[in-house]
């Protein structure tokens, strides 16, 4: 008898024990960050903590989903707008929101082919595509399109290949249409660039070219976990930054 009341004493304990923080964060995050953010999860993860609930998609398609009520803990932007969107709207918790990641814009076309395109004021990038078109998440919405025809608009190409741009839901789509040879030339994140051995990149944009690519992250007002401001502290701590910065990002 001293044996079961023991038994159950110790399963109640066990029940007890079980912190909310067991439930994992669910993490709303730009597209560009697949394979960094993993491998911070699987760091984080490795500590003792639950893998964190990852969710990638164009910044753009994830703030409207926070703005229409989707329940998360965090949310990565790959730019300041959208960020300023969610926290208009009320849904960012005070205090937690930190730009902390930076990228570079590049142009890419399929690692079967050769030779470069430099990238200066009138850059005969139309006449490069041939008959073909250029990939680029949208420019109307998703961060990487902005910064790309900010760029091209600050160059003087953009009037010329306006009309030639394949539109792509996200700036992995983009990629992907690269790798697939299905555009002869793109324009996504050096770090994306870096993820896909099917492109190479041909040039660089200036930095002045566009406005500066900075990724922020916040805790969100209906964040459900108490792992949640764990994980973001730790993203943004040296530790979670050398993570990212191992993929090509660069930090402040």
């Amino acid at each position: 008898m001293t044996r079961i009341f023991g038994w159950i004493a110790g399963l109640m304990l066990g029940l007890i024990a079980v912190p909310l923080a067991a439930k994992p964060p669910l993490v709303l995050a730009a597209a560009s960050l697949q394979e960094s953010l993993t491998d911070a999860g699987k760091v984080w993860a490795a500590r003792g903590h639950a893998m964190p609930v990852l969710s990638f998609a164009a910044s753009s398609a994830l703030a409207r989903q926070i703005l229409a009520g989707a329940p998360a803990d965090l949310f990565l932007s790959a730019d300041e707008p959208w960020m300023d969107a969610v926290q208009k709207g009320g849904l960012v918790r005070a205090g937690t929101r930190v730009s902390f990641l930076g990228n570079r814009l590049v142009l890419v076309a399929p690692a079967t082919t050769r030779g470069t395109l430099p990238i200066r004021r009138g850059f005969p990038l139309a006449r490069a595509l041939g008959g073909g078109r250029l990939a680029m998440a949208d420019p109307d919405a998703v961060p990487a399109g902005k910064y790309g025809k900010a760029a091209l608009t600050a160059l003087g190409v953009w009037p010329a290949v306006e009309g030639r741009v394949a539109r792509a839901d996200s700036v992995r789509g983009a990629l992907a249409l690269v790798a697939r040879g299905e555009a002869p030339y793109g324009i996504v994140y050096a770090t994306d660039a870096r993820a896909e051995r099917g492109v190479r990149v041909v040039g660089t944009f200036p930095v002045s070219s566009h406005p500066p690519i900075t990724y922020p992250v916040a805790l969100l007002t209906r964040a459900g976990s108490a792992e949640a401001e764990g994980f973001r502290r730790f993203l943004i701590s040296p530790a979670g930054k050398a993570i990212f910065r191992r993929h090509g990002f660069t930090t402040p």
